[in-house]
């Protein structure tokens, strides 16, 4: 295992990424959480929207420089692709390859199009990579706060090494120099991030709490009860891991609740379960998932992600949830979404 090298603002030049003209392509959660960082930070930024588009429209309202996507890629030194994973490829040979010139660089905060090759960068344009650890809305809130979340940099291929400082300084001024920077790569990145989405904090918690939640409805338990012992106190949990790892949790649960952990988790969570998670990394790392991933989004269109969605929303756990936050006052408060606004 390689030596950990954590990059800090004092061992940066925060003052590099001030130098260059940013375009933020996207005003989603990542465009607007990256997006207003950086002009906190005093950088030069536009963002490079469909015009009259709902994000043009949000954007503007925070009094940010809006241009359309060609005009914001002239503009640029640095180009910052923050669309969905799905439509990127087609923005950017129909919007963004033919305004590149020589020089410029390309961003990304998600190496899946790079990785994969949906996206290829005109000789003489670097590619770099800036990913921070958390959604957009936490990558702001975050830095509001006077802190920020950690990031991942990379350069990628033939890209000059010089341009990790640059990447560097970006993650600066998006507040991840307050918390921490690794440097690592494009395939690392997209195939470690894929398996953690899909086997462990989205889809794994997601059906483990889903599963938890059924199974004591089923055996006669209130829905409500059962709300807050499988989904409410997850986040309790989890608060504790992540500020001391699983030994901090252990530390802070009684007896009873520790001693079930090590005797009955086990039994859920058993062998055939990394088995099947080594399975999905193979499809992860042979790109049979991304090319499922490109195909349901581009020749099917959506239809069965949507179906998918659809029947989450309609999950009992979801009513049951509703109906408890909207009358809980606890953590009802300063929500980090706003679909109105970011």
């Amino acid at each position: 295992m390689s030596e950990l090298k954590i990059f800090m603002d004092k061992d940066i030049d925060t003052e590099l990424i001030k130098s260059k003209k940013i375009a933020i392509i996207g005003f989603g959660s990542q465009g607007y959480g990256q997006g207003l960082n950086l002009v906190d930070s005093g950088c030069d930024v536009v963002f490079g929207l469909r015009e009259n588009g709902a994000s043009a429209v949000k954007a503007r309202d925070y009094g940010l420089r809006v241009m359309s996507i060609p005009e914001a890629v002239k503009y640029a030194d640095i180009v910052q692709i923050l669309i969905p994973d799905e439509v990127q490829s087609e923005v950017y040979k129909k919007e963004i390859e033919p305004n590149l010139r020589k020089g410029q660089i390309l961003m990304f905060s998600h190496g899946f199009n790079i990785h994969y090759g949906y996206i290829k960068a005109p000789e003489g344009v670097s590619v770099i990579m800036v990913a921070p650890k958390a959604p957009g809305h936490t990558v702001r809130s975050e830095y509001v706060k006077g802190m920020g979340v950690p990031s991942l940099v990379a350069v990628y291929g033939d890209s000059a090494k010089e341009h990790l400082s640059l990447a560097l300084s970006y993650a600066s001024a998006i507040g991840s120099g307050r918390t921490g920077i690794i440097e690592t790569t494009f395939r690392e990145e997209t195939e470690t991030d894929l398996f953690g989405e899909q086997a462990v904090i989205c889809g794994g918690i997601d059906h483990l709490i889903k599963a938890g939640f059924e199974a004591l409805v089923e055996a006669g338990y209130s829905p409500y009860m059962a709300y807050f012992e499988v989904c409410h106190e997850m986040k309790l949990i989890v608060d504790l891991i992540y500020q001391g790892g699983i030994e901090d949790m252990h530390y802070s649960i009684s007896n009873n609740a520790e001693y079930g952990d090590y005797t009955r988790g086990s039994k859920i969570i058993d062998s055939s379960v990394k088995e099947r998670m080594k399975e999905v990394i193979k499809q992860i790392q042979d790109g049979s998932y991304a090319k499922e991933f490109m195909t349901e989004m581009g020749v099917n269109k959506g239809k069965y992600f949507g179906e998918l969605r659809e029947q989450s929303k309609g999950h009992l756990i979801e009513k049951i949830g509703s109906e408890i936050r909207s009358s809980f006052a606890w953590g009802n408060k300063d929500k980090l979404i706003d679909k109105t606004k970011n």
